[in-house]
């Protein structure tokens, strides 16, 4: 985490007027903090890709047409002639089956072009490596997969279409029975090669998957109707998604998640989703332990969040591996059950050391920050997690059920949260705390009043 001495806060005493007049407050603190995040904007690498292009052929194909030979054609030619460009021309376009980058690959949807992605689930196998929801399988390729690929993107301003609701979206409610399944193997340590799902299992693959890659870049794309978690990077090291706007109206579909990465900037995003719109992972439970691999050093800023069940920004759950150096800044969010949520459990164990926002627009929320340890309030484990070193600052809320709530364990309560310049117009419960040390409030108001911890 950022080491930063907090005897050097320089607080001003400036009243706060207001939700909308926060008052300027000037400390060494916020400046160590925000230098930081501008450094891992900075040092964030793009991929490098060869400037030829290629476009697919579309002469003897009418739209609508199944394009998912032709583009995975293109896609092996240009990386036989070194990498490039593979554009994907205007109109309505069929994949059936998913679509596999390549290092030094450029996936350009065009403006005025929709891939729409085929709902046979058959189409999409063999299984690949992934990693669903914190535990390493075999599994049904996501549509938009790339493992081990340097310098890969997805670019242009066309539209993707997953045909969740459609396809595998429909499997959720019978889906129990195979999670069970794999988490019982990431329990007891069953070898990732026996872990073989696909064909009579009922796991959902993630919409857009890039696994164990260097120098990622999604930049300009809308993405719909998702089947699962929309973009998902596992183990990848230099990933920048920017100007995407992801929707999906279905449970479970997360718009971006950051899953044992390092070095990952979010920006100038648009989400208008059905669960976390930003969700920082690193595997669960046994499994996430197993890797080890966490989180570390991600900006997400300058973004517009909208989503109908779970969090603007947030950690977890699955969260094993930990978490660090995670910046959000800069976000306007209209509707969210949580603005910023951090959630782990006795299940989970692993350390999230060092989380930073300020800048938040939040209107409606149920609650605009909750930190928790003792998430659902259901784990059998002995692996309490560490929650430590946190700085939210500058907030405007106008609505929210709990202002502020910080939960954590008897045995390892959350530790070091500062929290200031915090405005919220209208809460119907001011703030929970329970085994939280070391909370800092300065100039947070709550239903018009100064609230202390």
């Amino acid at each position: 985490m950022i080491d930063i001495d907090r005897r050097t806060i320089l607080v001003s005493a400036t009243a706060l007027v207001g939700c909308n007049s926060l008052p300027q407050v000037t400390t060494n603190k916020a400046d160590h903090i925000w230098r930081s995040a501008q450094m891992v904007a900075a040092n964030v690498r793009q991929p490098t890709i060869p400037r030829q292009v290629q476009t697919i052929n579309t002469v003897n194909l009418t739209q609508g047409s199944d394009i998912r030979g032709v583009v995975a054609d293109t896609i092996d030619q240009m990386v036989v002639a070194g990498g490039g460009r593979v554009i994907i021309p205007p109109g309505n376009w069929l994949v059936n089956g998913p679509i596999h980058l390549q290092s030094g690959i450029d996936l350009h949807v065009s403006e005025g072009a929709t891939l729409r992605f085929g709902t046979n689930p058959a189409d999409y196998l063999p299984v690949v490596l992934t990693r669903w929801e914190g535990t390493d399988v075999y599994n049904y390729s996501p549509l938009i997969y790339a493992r081990k690929a340097n310098d890969v993107a997805i670019t242009g301003t066309g539209r993707i279409d997953g045909q969740g609701r459609k396809g595998f979206f429909r499997w959720r409610p019978e889906q129990k029975p195979s999670q069970s399944r794999l988490r019982q193997m990431g329990a007891t340590g069953v070898p990732i090669e026996e872990r073989i799902f696909g064909e009579g299992y009922l796991l959902r693959p993630g919409f857009v998957q890039f696994h164990e890659c260097e120098r990622v870049l999604v930049d300009g794309p809308t993405f719909v109707d998702p089947t699962f978690w929309m973009i998902h990077p596992v183990y990848c090291n230099h990933v920048t998604i920017r100007n995407v706007t992801l929707r999906g109206t279905q449970l479970n579909s997360d718009g971006i998640d950051p899953d044992s990465c390092e070095d990952v900037l979010i920006e100038n995003c648009t989400f208008d989703v059905n669960d976390d719109c930003v969700a920082i992972k690193s595997g669960r439970d046994a499994d996430g332990r197993r890797v080890g691999r966490p989180t570390r050093r991600v900006l997400v800023r300058n973004c517009d969040m909208r989503t109908q069940t779970a969090a603007g920004v947030g950690i977890g759950s699955e969260m094993s591996g930990g978490a660090s150096d995670i910046f959000a800044e800069n976000l306007r969010i209209s509707r969210a059950d949580y603005a910023l949520y951090f959630k782990a459990n006795k299940d989970r164990g692993g350390v999230v050391d060092g989380v930073y926002a300020r800048n938040l627009v939040v209107s409606d929320c149920d609650k605009l920050i909750h930190l928790t340890t003792d998430y659902k309030k259901e784990s059998s484990g002995n692996m309490p997690p560490v929650f430590r070193n946190f700085d939210i600052a500058e907030i405007t809320c106008r609505n929210a059920g709990t202002g502020i709530e910080i939960v954590g364990l008897p045995e390892m309560p959350v530790k070091k949260i500062a929290l200031s310049n915090i405005a919220i117009t209208s809460a119907t419960r001011a703030a929970i705390i329970e085994y939280a040390d070391e909370i800092q409030a300065t100039n947070v108001m709550i239903n018009g009043k100064a609230w202390q911890p």
